[in-house]
């Protein structure tokens, strides 16, 4: 303001009004005259490659990423000064939510089954207590299941099976293999589980389930 009104006022006189010492507005204007220091040139340099890398990934990248592209281009920065150089200019990444499918939906207004296991998977025999549960993979096609069957005595996985989703017939499918590879049961199998209503259970396909002689314990 006192640059733009000298021609009409005292400098004194403005920098008293405005309570500025003459000595600091002669040092600002000797500063303005003498063009930008090395330090504000090094942000406004950083600042453009900052704002580059941001706009170059559609407003995605944030202080990690625009940190690992400046320094592929042999930029030597810190994470703290590109941090200071997005707040600056009022950029921001994107930092999406992690996606984490469920594997278990819980039936609130289900009956509590009972535990037919009782935390003892190991009964010193084999075909006496399965384990089974779904898990998912990350592809870069999206997402898939898979379930897998394990004796509690051997530890072994005996039956496993993948698909695109969690239907009954995934665990039918590893269940299947199960059987496959241990042959006729001579006794009745305990199937651990906590599939809840997403899966199996012998209400939905409980008749192909008791003719491989599996009787289904869906406590968690």
């Amino acid at each position: 303001m006192i640059e733009a009104e000298k021609a009409s006022y005292p400098i004194k006189r403005m920098c008293e009004l405005l309570q500025v010492s003459r000595s600091g507005y002669y040092k600002w204007r000797a500063a303005a005259a003498a063009g930008p220091s090395p330090a504000a040139q090094r942000r406004a340099e950083l600042d453009a490659k900052v704002a580059a890398s941001h706009t170059g990934s559609d407003g995605v990248y944030g202080t990690p990423r625009i940190l690992a592209d400046l320094r592929a281009g042999g930029e030597r920065v810190s994470r703290k000064t590109v941090a200071a150089s997005l707040r600056r200019q009022g950029l921001a990444g994107i930092s999406p939510r992690r996606f984490a499918p469920a594997t278990t939906v819980v039936d609130l207004d289900a009956a509590v089954p009972e535990d037919l296991v009782r935390r003892r998977f190991d009964t010193g025999a084999l075909n006496r207590v399965w384990t089974s549960d779904i898990s998912y993979l990350r592809t870069g096609q999206g997402w898939l299941y898979l379930c897998a069957v394990r004796d509690g005595c051997s530890r072994r996985v005996i039956g496993w099976a993948i698909a695109e989703h969690m239907h009954t017939d995934l665990v039918q499918a590893a269940l299947a293999m199960a059987v496959a590879m241990r042959g006729e049961l001579a006794e009745e199998v305990i199937l651990h589980a906590d599939y809840a209503e997403v899966c199996v259970k012998p209400r939905v396909c409980g008749d192909g389930l008791r003719s491989w002689g599996v009787l289904v314990d869906f406590s968690a």
